[in-house]
């Protein structure tokens, strides 16, 4: 199956599926924006605006290391947080739902 829906029995008569192109876009801002936001934070926090040297020093490399694995780390616990919540919010309104 092709990811943008001209797998068989899925593609729609026009041809692509705007709906995943929509998603896949999404999720391309998504990533880039954390990229960004990651390059900037541990740069201004890492490395000095006055460059010494071509290559990073010890001391850099390491705060960078670190500063990537929290990072990461941090948004791994939101993403959890956020997809707990939403599962609670479905839940919750499933069961809203059977009530009616």
């Amino acid at each position: 199956m092709s990811f943008l829906g001209r797998g068989p029995g899925n593609a729609p008569a026009g041809g692509v599926n705007m709906e995943k192109i929509e998603l896949a876009v999404t999720e391309l801002d998504t990533v880039t924006d954390f990229f960004n936001r990651m390059v900037g934070s541990c740069h201004s926090k890492c490395i000095s605006a006055r460059y010494a040297e071509a290559d990073l020093n010890k001391g850099e490399s390491v705060c960078i290391d670190r500063c990537v694995a929290k990072f990461n780390e941090v948004q791994k616990k939101v993403g959890e947080k956020l997809q707990s919540r939403g599962a609670a919010n479905a839940g919750g309104a499933a069961a809203s739902f059977g009530t009616l």
